[in-house]
């Protein structure tokens, strides 16, 4: 089957400052985070480069054809690196330009860098449903452009999504992070994608359970559960790599999806690439052969 990761980041260099907070690349994989040095990236990424080749050897080797870029604040805006991975690598990546407000997302419409726009809608103070960026999502819609939204645990917030979509029936959503599945409210985002044109990824899930760890029987359940919510045609496999790498290895981020015993296997293939296949309209994908490791 093919895969396809639906929530992934790239970056050259991590320098921007969040709330204040300063957020610099500094060494062996380190960067300065809101106060503190942590773990950005696995150790022996000593420079600091979150770069597409590398990127794409790790989806080599755990033969994922393709992936979806999305953008964060704390990572400084990529458009510009972003824009050459595209064109670069236009078979194997759909990456999103960033946007934090109407401004920020008419921009991106006048662009013609991305078909995909990405708002880290939870570190956002603008209501999502305001004039101003109810008429930026219709010039979205009106292009066909994709929107890759993640929201806050804020009921409120949801609510105003929910506005958005009855506004924007034609606009396609991807809720990130599996609706933050581990907080109070994420039922209610993935309710979202009751919607026609509303999917769900798990952008994220092993991060929200990396407490428990792998092989994530609670992040199983969600899946299930989510499923039983939204039909399983609604979901997608993410992996936030490369945060999340820094805990397992990129094809642990899926696999324990593979070894599962609770989804039939036509379930495990809608979910792990043929939902993002059909959302996103990936063509091209190319075919990747299992490599044997040394140690096996």
């Amino acid at each position: 089957m093919k895969i396809i990761d639906a929530h992934s980041h790239l970056w050259l260099r991590q320098d921007t400052v969040v709330d204040n907070m300063p957020i610099q690349t500094t060494k062996n994989g380190r960067s300065l985070f809101m106060g503190s040095e942590v773990q950005m990236l696995p150790p022996f990424m000593i420079d600091g480069k979150n770069s597409a080749e590398i990127f794409l050897s790790n989806m080599d080797y755990a033969q994922v054809s393709a992936a979806v870029v999305v953008q964060e604040i704390i990572d400084g805006c990529q458009d510009e690196y972003l824009s050459e991975v595209q064109k670069k690598y236009g078979n194997r990546f759909i990456c999103c330009g960033l946007a934090v407000d109407s401004d920020s997302i008419l921009r991106q419409v006048e662009s013609t860098s991305f078909k995909a726009v990405a708002i880290p809608g939870h570190r956002l103070n603008v209501p999502l449903n305001s004039d101003e960026m109810v008429s930026a999502f219709k010039a979205m819609e009106k292009k066909s452009m994709i929107l890759s939204m993640c929201l806050g645990d804020d009921a409120a917030q949801i609510a105003q999504m929910d506005e958005v979509i009855k506004e924007c029936p034609n606009l396609k959503v991807a809720i990130g992070h599996f609706g933050m599945v581990t907080t109070p409210s994420w039922k209610q985002q993935i309710m979202l994608a009751r919607h026609k044109n509303v999917m769900v990824e798990s952008g994220g899930i092993t991060w929200l359970y990396n407490s428990e760890f792998y092989p994530y029987p609670s992040a199983i359940k969600a899946i299930k559960e989510a499923a039983d919510m939204v039909g399983i045609d609604k979901l997608m496999w993410g992996s936030d790599y490369p945060r999340t790498i820094t805990a397992i290895t990129y094809k642990m981020s899926y696999d324990f999806v593979v070894k599962s015993t609770e989804l039939t296997e036509k379930e495990k293939q809608m979910f792990l690439g043929e939902n993002a296949i059909s959302f996103y309209g990936f063509t091209d994908l190319v075919d990747l052969p299992y490599v044997k490791n040394m140690s096996e």
